[in-house]
């Protein structure tokens, strides 16, 4: 069963980038240029501060909130707790890419417009900054740094966080596909990553070897975004479902059509899954992948985020709201 817990409205358009969800904490932009902290039991307003347009990113690490603006090229670390900002840091326009391993906030390399900056996240310091401007897909955190990839590059890198030197390479079988709306590179597990590459790849890679191998091919064409991780299964993005795979060995489970373009991520329940459209939809899945019941929550769903399995975040046309999942999935 799903209820609406309570509702927050935003007095904008709804956007993908501007939410962030911590166990404690459901932080969102609103109002064209303000950020806000709401307690997710509630939805009441803990702190509102100016923040600027339209975020590029927001990352909670621990009891920090990082922060990049669309109108002001500079990266904001505020106190989780109170919105106080903590330290400030130019950056050059259009970043794009936030990114936090350990104690190193990595920044830039979005579309090439910008080299790869790395400050500390204690004090904002500026650590290292790459001699040119670099091209990759969203960085992902890996052992001692970060791996990063150009689009329709065959080569996926390692750069070591201390210095950004690059520590270790891999030849794909593809190129790798460019993601606009996240990463193309999934974490699956210690030292071990799935990379999105041509129209159905995905191989993987293992810090401790140097070959890439290739690790599923799907059936059909997938989505640009790198797989999901839920219930134990690995759910690889369709234009309007998911092929849905053993993440041991890469064997089919099953697939899912809802005929619609999905928002991402999938949420386990007590007794299946939940997926959500972009028309406003949560589509109740059993636990072998059954398309059970369908409940709609909003006319529009621009982006859904959890930090426990019965409790949703969504923000919707001009409005964020919670949504609480009782008992089964399908019920």
């Amino acid at each position: 069963m799903i209820d609406i817990e309570w509702e927050h409205p935003l007095h904008q358009r709804g956007v993908a980038s501007g939410l962030a969800v911590t166990s404690g904490h459901v932080i969102v932009h609103e109002r064209s240029t303000r950020l806000v902290s709401l307690d997710p039991a509630d939805g009441a307003v803990r702190w509102d501060v100016p923040i600027g347009t339209w975020p590029r990113a927001i990352a909670v690490v621990g009891e920090r909130c990082l922060v990049i603006p669309q109108n002001n090229p500079r990266l904001s670390c505020l106190d989780l707790a109170a919105g106080r900002e903590i330290w400030s840091a130019h950056v050059p326009a259009t970043p794009g890419h936030l990114v936090v391993s350990a104690n190193v906030v990595l920044v830039g390399g979005w579309c090439g417009y910008t080299p790869l900056r790395a400050f500390d996240l204690a004090t904002g310091r500026l650590r290292w900054e790459t001699e040119q401007r670099i091209r990759t897909v969203l960085p992902v955190p890996a052992g001692d740094g970060f791996l990063i990839g150009v689009p329709g590059d065959i080569r996926v890198r390692l750069i070591d966080r201390r210095d950004g030197r690059v520590r270790a390479a891999w030849r794909l079988p593809q190129p790798l596909v460019d993601n606009d709306a996240g990463s193309s590179i999934a974490t699956v597990g210690p030292g071990r990553f799935l990379l999105r590459c041509g129209r159905r790849a995905l191989p993987e890679i293992d810090l401790s070897s140097d070959t890439a191998r290739e690790f599923v091919q799907a059936e059909t064409d997938l989505v640009a975004a790198a797989p999901e991780q839920a219930g134990g299964l690995l759910w690889l993005p369709e234009p309007r479902g998911y092929t849905v795979v053993d993440p041991a060995g890469g064997r089919l489970q099953w697939r899912v059509d809802v005929g619609e373009r999905l928002v991402g991520q999938v949420f386990p329940t007590a007794g299946g899954f939940l997926i959500a459209g972009t028309s406003g939809v949560l589509f109740h899945l059993t636990s072998d992948g059954r398309l059970a019941n369908r409940t709609r929550v909003a006319r529009r769903i621009w982006a859904l985020r959890s930090a426990a399995p019965d409790r949703l975040f969504a923000v919707a046309k001009g409005s964020l709201i919670a949504i609480a999942v009782r008992n089964s999935a399908c019920s």
